[in-house]
């Protein structure tokens, strides 16, 4: 056999094994593949995840607004808030981490001196066409403030709880500490100022 020859069946035997191969991934013409029970099971559970992301960055967004809010009508809290409020920031930030589809952490920075938040530089910047939220009533008492803000801090640490169940082991991993942390600053804010 010349060259040529060796040259042509090597050709000829790719070409039927492209064809072959071709045929193998198709779908036959019978329309669009269909997904398997696999298939369905991952999807699903890929969207109740991304659901419960969504609503553990949701709680730790409101009770970062809660913060704000203190902090804006009772500054003189802010020696005492600040590092707190830092803490709920990130948390905000760990939650989301892993695609919620939000878009950003929209984690803020600790209050400016004009008393409003400032966007971080890796929060996504707001559309100026959105509704802003209902602003959070907070208390004129500071004492009455804190408190409320306390049970603020159990109501989603309790939320960040309930959670565990439905969630995968690193997230539930995650939203414990999240909860214990939540937990702390309840203590810190109710009863470890009067020790």
């Amino acid at each position: 056999m010349t060259t040529t020859g060796r040259r042509a069946l090597l050709a000829a035997g790719a070409a039927a094994g492209a064809a072959a191969l071709v045929d193998c991934t198709s779908s036959g013409g019978e329309g669009p593949r269909r997904p398997g029970a696999a298939e369905r099971e991952a999807e699903r559970v890929a969207r109740a995840e991304a659901a419960l992301r969504a609503r553990s960055v949701a709680v730790a967004r409101g009770l970062l607004e809660r913060y704000d809010a203190v902090l804006a009508a009772h500054p003189v809290l802010a020696p005492r808030l600040t590092p707190l409020r830092s803490s709920v920031a990130a948390h905000v930030g760990a939650l989301g981490e892993g695609g919620t589809g939000g878009g950003g952490t929209g984690a803020v920075e600790p209050a400016a001196a004009s008393g409003s938040p400032v966007p971080s530089a890796s929060a996504p910047a707001r559309s100026t066409t959105a509704p802003s939220p209902a602003p959070v009533p907070v208390a004129a008492d500071p004492a009455t403030a804190l408190g409320e803000l306390a049970a603020a801090e159990r109501t989603a640490s309790d939320g960040h709880t309930d959670a565990l169940l439905a969630a995968p082991p690193e997230y539930a991993r995650l939203l414990a500490s999240v909860a214990a942390s939540g937990a702390a600053h309840a203590y810190l804010l109710t009863e470890g100022a009067r020790a």
